[in-house]
């Protein structure tokens, strides 16, 4: 998952005073909002990254509990699933702060060339040395492997190539495996958050919206009544469509983080704050099946980023956001290690030796290809306004 990070943006319009963040109130209430160049979010962003892999291990090495679950679940999500409602809440702070800073082609600029460079370089490096091997290792040898269906590897570069994952396959490969037929899972929800960077796009274009919290407040309310009511009635108008259907389980956490930004004048971050937001999130959780997350997104948003403000973080990952690398190369890196049998010494060793094998490919695109190609957005549609 790729965020705005804070060399990007500031979530403030007015720059941070020297001392540190700039105060919040909340009648008597007062505290410091997120300040936007010393905080922990990268820190937070890796350890969610983090959960997805630990989370997919269960699924690509077989490893399943005698009530046929992988890995453990809370509300009918994976360790994963959480991670991604955590990546959404954050970047809908975040983005909306860039989207009300700029004007709609700055803005659109800065979020394709955040999200897509990268991307589409995974794609290659799939097809060019991750497939290859996994090919290799069931046929003996790369004979017939650009040519092989159902999927070529040209075909899955370009198919895949717009965000939205068509096929996940290679030339028939990862195979022989126990989770076949998938190079990456978690590609899948790039797509919808680019789409979640549209929905945003267009909001900031309603005046209402734009000068009043309150347009922010009924999208969220709208996209979690389309999400509570899917099974009631709602999947029907739009003919029980899978994309719409995602799009909307997720868009109330984008939401929710967005209207936080909107708010942070009037939210102080504090540990009471923090302490009522995960005991709120906690009740919705475990009263409402399947919507509790949705509802309570703002609190998640808000408890995120209490944390992010004082959980105190290494000064090199403040300054260099690698958990986009880590997301989008963890799935392949981990299968191709599932051809070594090392998840045969245990997932604790397997998540160890996938993450310490993933970090480099992670710290390489963030140096090689997304730092660059947001240094070069910004040298030439200028420096996010916020």
């Amino acid at each position: 998952m790729t965020t705005a990070t804070e060399q990007e943006i500031a979530p403030s319009p007015q720059p941070a005073p020297p001392a540190g963040a700039p105060e919040a109130r909340l009648g008597r209430w007062t505290g410091s909002q997120l300040d936007p160049r010393r905080n922990s979010l990268n820190l937070i962003r890796l350890v969610l990254a983090s959960m997805v892999l630990v989370a997919h291990a269960y699924y690509i090495a077989g490893v399943q509990s005698a009530d046929g679950t992988f890995g453990p679940h809370i509300d009918g999500e994976n360790l994963g699933g959480w991670a991604v409602f955590g990546f959404f809440a954050l970047s809908g702070y975040l983005i909306t702060a860039s989207r009300w800073s700029n004007s709609l082609g700055t803005y659109l600029v800065h979020r394709i060339a955040r999200i897509f460079p990268a991307f589409l370089a995974c794609l290659v490096l799939m097809v060019v040395v991750f497939a290859p091997i996994g090919y290799a290792s069931v046929h003996g040898s790369l004979a017939g492997y650009l040519t092989t269906g159902p999927t070529t590897p040209a075909s899955f570069v370009f198919s895949n190539a717009l965000l939205r994952i068509n096929s996940y396959e290679i030339a028939g490969t990862p195979a022989g495996v126990p989770y076949p037929g998938a190079w990456n899972g978690s590609l899948w929800s790039l797509y919808y958050e680019f789409l979640c960077y549209l929905i945003v796009a267009v909001l900031a274009m309603v005046v209402w919206v734009r000068r009043s919290p309150w347009g922010m407040t009924a999208a969220w309310l709208i996209s979690v009544a389309v999400h509570a009511g899917w099974s009631h009635g709602v999947s029907a108008l739009v003919g029980g469509n899978g994309d719409v259907q995602l799009l909307f389980k997720l868009l109330p956490l984008f939401l929710g983080g967005g209207l936080v930004q909107l708010l942070r004048h009037r939210l102080p971050l504090h540990w009471a704050g923090a302490a009522v937001s995960a005991a709120v999130v906690a009740g919705a959780i475990w009263l409402l099946n399947g919507w509790g997350a949705q509802l309570t997104a703002p609190f998640l948003a808000y408890l995120l980023l209490w944390v992010g403000s004082v959980l105190p973080s290494p000064h090199l990952i403040q300054r260099h956001d690698i958990s986009y690398g880590v997301y989008i190369y963890a799935f392949p890196m981990q299968q191709l290690l599932v051809l070594t049998g090392i998840q045969d010494r245990g997932l604790v060793v397997y998540d160890i030796v996938a993450l310490a094998c993933t970090v480099p490919l992670a710290t390489a695109s963030w140096l090689l290809i997304e730092r660059p190609a947001m240094r070069r957005a910004r040298r030439s549609h200028g420096r996010s306004r916020s």
